[in-house]
């Protein structure tokens, strides 16, 4: 699968499923979403948010996916649109979560700017509509 879109939809499917099946908190797989990764990737999260940081590798991007399947039990990434310029997507989408604790269902804006090499996802960088709501959302008290 060498078509960075197919790469990407894998991922998200991946993705949504693992967080259906109750993401770490119940023992979900980690390894179909691994799968689309390239072993050294890079995830890089807004600071701001309760998983914010650098994730690298497996080993980091599964420390990530702890930290989100522990604040929301649904994500899902809608209406995805693709631009793509060589190795570089930029996805421009809705990402629809719930979260765990109050239920509360988040729909906002989210442009995504995602490395594909060789079949494989490189690097992430996600950008989201407003972090106050996520923060909020996930259970924590806003930085001020």
């Amino acid at each position: 699968m060498d078509n960075p879109i197919d790469v990407l939809n894998a991922f998200y499917d991946a993705e949504r499923r693992y967080m259906a099946a109750g993401g770490a908190a119940a023992g979900a797989s980690f390894d179909e979403m691994a799968s689309t990764l390239h072993p050294d990737v890079e995830l890089h999260q807004s600071p701001d948010l309760p998983w914010g940081g650098e994730y690298r590798g497996h080993a980091g991007f599964r420390e990530w996916s702890l930290k989100m399947s522990d604040a929301f039990d649904q994500l899902s990434v809608e209406d995805a649109r693709f631009l793509v310029a060589e190795d570089k997507v930029v996805i421009l989408c809705r990402l629809v979560t719930r979260a765990r604790r109050s239920g509360d269902v988040l729909d906002a804006p989210m442009a995504q700017v995602v490395t594909v090499q060789n079949g494989r996802i490189t690097e992430f960088r996600p950008f989201y509509w407003h972090v106050p709501d996520y923060v909020s959302a996930a259970g924590h008290a806003p930085r001020t």
